[in-house]
């Protein structure tokens, strides 16, 4: 009898699951279902503890902190009265199937002093978006799209790291997803791991406060394909740089691959430890430049195609797409996003997508798009960067650590600014044009022999532009 009865709360059980997990495709998504859910295994449910099996401690305890909530409600809501969720790994015997018991506080925690196994250590949740296919190829980012590929070819690379870096919405993320679904399409058998420096400092901390630092050790160092996107959040994180440190010099002794991405190059990440900016320029540093005029309009005739799909019978009137490129130039995010509503607003109200209804869907963003930069913005910002006094910057001192700095901002001024040459010329004490053509072809000199010169003002113009 008993054991009919115990039979019972287990198929019972193992069907509700079943339906659970339907609803969480839905929730949260097929990629993250695959990667956190279907590996799960409910095996007990006793006094409202529901005991879930798990590959490793760590897997538990990222569901615990990304998707617990979501499982927990669904539990309820299917009809079985559960307050707390746990996570084992290995076999939970099914000895302990009880009738549930009522719904108390909610408490979310994961199981500690687990220790972690290696054999599987799941990196953040890839985006199934980001692809080489959906990647739109352009001058700006062509030489970090084909260093992206070789990596992704899954042979050995004549550099290590690759290091990506630019500004917000230039691609960095979507290469390093892209060459993480190359690898495991290409070797399934490989350990890629892929996570935010974040992610990467919180599981240190966390290997700390359980006492299982050797598990972390053995678990990042173990990985044939280490990919950590974000990583100046590192800086000034002592005990999380030298962790990093030491996990980097591992791998690279194992010929084992790394692809880093960052915000800026490495030499300009402050309070990153000397010795591992020197580990991050040892390989390739490739930088993706501010979009251009041509990889706009590529990234909006690939969404356009996509939308086209999805709204059925919209029409989107001829050089709305060329009038969002030459306008929006901020970044890929924002031009994505501007589509994004126009399609959906003129689905809404069931109108063609014209050049009128863009202007007025996208007052907004065309508004701050349309911010003119001043060249005494530029001068203050030049200034700031080689730590001199704007009075010197347009005076008349004539050494070297000034009339250079003073040079780079007469060229950043020629690009960036609709100013003419005699314009530019009185912002900068009065002095004749001629002084300023001379000034931006020494600078455009320049920049084909010195690469310090060339990182600093493509730094300087990615802050002016931000």
């Amino acid at each position: 009898m008993q054991s009919a009865l115990v039979d019972g709360l287990e198929n019972m059980i193992n069907e509700t699951w079943g339906l659970v997990r339907e609803e969480l495709v839905k929730r949260i998504g097929r990629n993250n279902y695959v990667t956190w859910i279907e590996p799960l295994t409910l095996r007990t449910l006793d006094q409202g503890v529901a005991r879930f099996e798990v590959p490793t401690s760590f897997f538990g305890d990222w569901v615990s902190c990304n998707f617990a909530d979501h499982i927990l409600s669904h539990l309820n809501i299917s009809g079985l009265n559960v307050d707390r969720l746990e996570f084992s790994v290995g076999k939970v015997p099914r000895t302990s199937l009880k009738a549930p018991v009522e719904v108390a506080a909610v408490a979310l925690k994961p199981k500690a002093n687990t220790r972690v196994e290696t054999d599987e250590m799941p990196g953040a949740p890839l985006d199934s978006r980001f692809t080489f296919d959906s990647f739109v190829v352009g001058k700006p980012n062509e030489l970090a799209h084909a260093a992206a590929r070789r990596v992704a070819e899954g042979g050995l690379v004549s550099f290590n790291p690759l290091f990506l870096y630019g500004g917000v919405g230039l691609g960095k993320t979507h290469l390093m997803h892209a060459i993480a679904h190359e690898l495991r399409t290409r070797q399934p058998y490989l350990r890629v791991l892929y996570l935010s420096a974040e992610q990467f400092m919180y599981r240190f901390v966390q290997a700390l406060r359980e006492r299982q630092v050797m598990d972390f050790k053995e678990i990042f160092r173990s990985v044939d394909v280490l990919m950590v996107d974000d990583v100046q959040f590192i800086a000034g994180k002592g005990s999380t740089q030298e962790e990093f440190f030491h996990t980097f010099n591992a791998l690279v002794d194992q010929n084992k691959q790394i692809v880093i991405s960052a915000d800026r190059a490495p030499g300009e990440i402050k309070d990153m430890e000397d010795r591992i900016k020197s580990r991050l320029q040892c390989g390739l540093v490739v930088d993706l430049h501010p979009t251009d005029y041509e990889l706009r309009l590529g990234v909006l005739q690939q969404k356009v195609e996509f939308y086209r799909a999805q709204y059925k019978g919209l029409v989107i009137a001829d050089g709305v797409l060329e009038f969002l490129a030459h306008r929006i130039t901020t970044n890929v995010r924002v031009l994505e996003g501007a589509l994004t509503r126009l399609f959906a607003f003129a689905s809404l109200v069931g109108r063609e997508i014209s050049l009128e209804l863009a202007q007025d869907c996208l007052a907004d963003i065309l508004r701050a798009s349309d911010r003119k930069l001043t060249i005494e913005e530029i001068q203050r910002k030049v200034a700031e960067h080689y730590n001199i006094r704007l009075s010197d910057m347009i005076g008349p001192k004539r050494v070297r650590n000034i009339a250079r700095p003073r040079q780079i901002a007469m060229y950043l001024a020629k690009q960036l600014t609709p100013r003419s040459l005699p314009e530019i010329g009185r912002r900068f004490g009065g002095r004749d044009h001629t002084t300023i053509m001379h000034g931006v072809r020494k600078i455009e000199e320049l920049m084909a022999t010195d690469s310090q010169m060339s990182d600093d003002l493509q730094m300087l113009r990615r802050q002016l532009q931000g």
